[in-house]
């Protein structure tokens, strides 16, 4: 374990930058933390607090000056390795005949700093299915191969946070290049720094760092501790996927389903979701056309179109695919859950419908 100090922090984006990284970190936009590009600290989130309740998110100043002092992002991490919305190719009618072209895989460097220990974790949960799956993602595959992940352990949990329950966070276990630990008190601003890969060590030695302390090392101990104690919120596991799939008409779908407003923006923002929809774009000429694919959501009533007719044709079929697929079928296709903890979609759903609260009445009164 390394000790970074604060007045060496731009250092380290310097030797990113000069490696042929694109930068990424939070960064405050239209009232909300965002992923972004950055080149110094200054961009980051400096004098921010951002609060978490269910259907409901603020960015509130703050007198501290930690760089990483917002638990999450508003958006998820995901877009900038699977991006909401891609060109697969263009073809062009001339002569009689069409030449398709396909769009490259982007192969854009990424560093990305500030991914917390739950996003991290849903990075892996994709790299499953878009990378090392039986149908890979060029795209994805291609992005990641080019990622530098820089995760920021949690010293302090938003409301809605349960990754404890998850098994995500607050600490990154692995997954990453660096691990970062913001600490504040008992002395300078400085963070804990620790080389999870080969580049993460190499850029280790490139900053010449001194060791931690022991009483460093007791104040990463003591400040993730402090996250965790700070997480209320419990996801009962044990049992959970098969209560959910012998439930399926259970009448707490119906009461769901009646505050759902089938907005999609648990999916939006959610960490792991990956289904998309195809689109053809013709021009008015006849002479040029695109397909893309972009972000899609199972609340969306054409998701579930097949074969002339729509599957899940009302909120309560819908929300229930949504929660079933999360927590229990995903365990089947995958050998684990699709949640991370993050707590997202508690917050930006409209009306506050906690997953917590719904799976856990689902098993309760199975």
């Amino acid at each position: 374990m390394k000790l970074l100090t604060r007045d060496r922090f731009d250092e380290m984006l310097c030797l990113l930058h000069d490696d042929g990284y694109l930068t990424l970190g939070p960064t405050v936009r239209d009232g909300a933390v965002v992923p972004r590009e950055i080149t110094t600290t200054d961009e980051l989130p400096i004098g921010w607090r951002d609060e978490h309740e269910p259907g409901h998110y603020r960015l509130l100043p703050s007198d501290t000056p930690d760089l990483f002092g917002c638990v999450l992002t508003a958006q998820p991490w995901k877009a900038q390795l699977f991006p909401p919305e891609r060109t697969l190719f263009s073809v062009t009618r001339k002569n009689g005949k069409l030449a398709f072209t396909a769009s490259p895989p982007d192969t854009t460097r990424r560093a990305l700093v500030g991914v917390r220990p739950c996003e991290l974790r849903a990075i892996e949960v994709q790299d499953a299915i878009l990378r090392d799956g039986p149908y890979a993602d060029d795209e994805y595959t291609s992005r990641r191969a080019g990622t530098f992940a820089v995760v920021v352990n949690c010293t302090r949990a938003a409301s809605t946070c349960f990754c404890t329950s998850q098994s995500s966070g607050p600490r990154a276990k692995a997954g990453y290049d660096l691990a970062l630990t913001e600490l504040l008190a008992d002395g300078p601003h400085r963070f804990t720094v620790e080389a999870g890969s080969p580049a993460g060590e190499a850029l280790l030695e490139r900053l010449v760092l001194g060791d931690a302390t022991g009483a460093d090392r007791e104040a990463v101990e003591t400040g993730c501790a402090h996250a965790a104690a700070q997480i209320t919120r419990r996801l009962k596991s044990a049992g959970l996927p098969e209560a959910l799939k012998a439930n399926h008409e259970h009448p707490r779908w119906n009461e769901v389903a009646a505050r759902c407003l089938n907005c999609g923006n648990c999916t939006q923002v959610c960490p792991t979701c990956f289904c998309v929809a195809v689109e053809d774009q013709p021009d008015l000429a006849g002479i040029e056309a695109t397909r893309s694919r972009r972000w899609d959501s199972c609340f969306n009533p054409a998701h579930s179109y097949v074969a002339g007719g729509v599957i899940r044709n009302n909120t309560r079929s819908r929300y229930r695919q949504w929660l079933t697929h999360k927590l229990a079928t995903w365990h089947d296709q995958f050998g684990h859950s699709g949640c991370v903890g993050c707590g997202r979609c508690i917050a930006w759903c409209p009306v506050g419908i906690d997953i917590i609260e719904e799976a856990n009445a689902i098993r309760q009164k199975a």
